[in-house]
């Protein structure tokens, strides 16, 4: 049996104009999801998920433009590219979709080569982007697998993630540096999938050989990452959030700003959350403590002092040493 091109919602008050475009769709071999009432299109989107929307800007009640809007606004079909039909003198409203989000525009009446060219490569970038989602997905996954091995690190690549974005936000990056962060710090021990039980939860010293076994984990992690082009930005994160100033750190001994900012502020974020959660081999320490543990370190050249003092300074670690849990 032949598969599908793909699935297309299509959205027009006029009759005719569906009908005559589900069966142009139909015999490129998509399947066709169709409505005349605008108010229907985004919960038809939501249950079908289709690969592309093909929407009529005029219509009675609400406009195509709005639900475009909706459509975009939504976490569940934002993705979802919209196409929007339109006559050639209506620049305004062309202008409006545009800020609503719309991927593309059609000119009515519609060009059925043109119209059968825009369609294909919107679908096949619709499922491109399905395919990074499922990847993402698998690994955020695999991020949540890593840490149940171990019941001390329960919740660590949360906590990471918070604390890394909150650091982040408080030294003004940008939105798309505060979303690597965030992710970068939740997949920062994805290698440790590799490490075997009998070393990751070893609960005394590790010999010389466990310790490079262990020391690879965050070159493990970044060429599992390279596998995920959307993550190509938390690699530098993944392999080097073991790396110190001084360059005693590992895998590559890197030193001063060679080391990336971003992987600077999770290993300090990281730090911090080992030393104050419970290990087998010693509690727990403090808040105040672990601060004053990390200060000392970062006044040794290891890690830097800018941002642990950023870090101390941050509400949510002032309320825990004020005896106040993370909620």
């Amino acid at each position: 049996m032949t598969s599908h091109a793909g699935s297309i919602l299509l959205v027009d008050d006029h009759e005719p104009t569906v009908l005559g475009l589900s069966q142009l769709l139909q015999s490129e071999n998509y399947r066709v999801f169709a409505t005349t009432v605008g108010s229907d299109a985004v919960q038809l989107a939501r249950d079908h998920s289709p690969d592309a929307v093909l929407l009529d800007v005029m219509m009675p009640g609400v406009s195509g433009v709005s639900v475009c809007a909706e459509l975009k606004q939504h976490v569940t079909t934002r993705l979802i590219p919209v196409v929007l039909m339109s006559g050639a003198k209506e620049r305004e409203t062309r202008i409006a979709g545009l800020a609503a989000g719309a991927d593309d525009f059609v000119t009515k009446p519609v060009d059925t080569e043109e119209l059968g060219l825009r369609l294909r490569s919107l679908v096949r970038l619709k499922r491109t982007m399905n395919e990074l989602e499922s990847a993402e997905t698998l690994f955020l996954a695999l991020g949540r697998m890593i840490e149940a091995r171990d019941p001390y690190t329960e919740g660590h690549c949360e906590r990471l993630a918070r604390y890394a974005a909150m650091l982040g936000d408080s030294l003004g990056l940008d939105s798309g540096q505060i979303d690597t962060l965030y992710r970068g710090a939740f997949l920062h021990d994805l290698g440790k999938i590799a490490i075997p039980d009998r070393v990751l939860l070893k609960r005394s010293r590790f010999t010389p050989r466990e310790y490079a076994l262990m020391k690879r984990h965050p070159i493990i992690g970044e060429e599992l990452c390279r596998t995920v082009r959307s993550f190509d930005t938390v690699c530098p994160i993944v392999r080097h959030h073991h790396e110190r100033l001084d360059g005693q750190g590992y895998p590559d001994g890197l030193v001063g700003d060679a080391i990336p900012q971003l992987a600077q502020i999770v290993t300090i974020v990281d730090v911090f959350d080992a030393l104050t959660t419970h290990r087998p081999y010693r509690k727990a320490m403090s808040t105040a403590r672990a601060l004053a543990t990390m200060r000392a370190e970062a006044r040794g050249g290891g890690y830097s002092q800018e941002l642990v003092e950023r870090f101390a300074a941050l509400p949510v670690i002032a309320s825990m040493r004020r005896g106040r849990p993370l909620q």
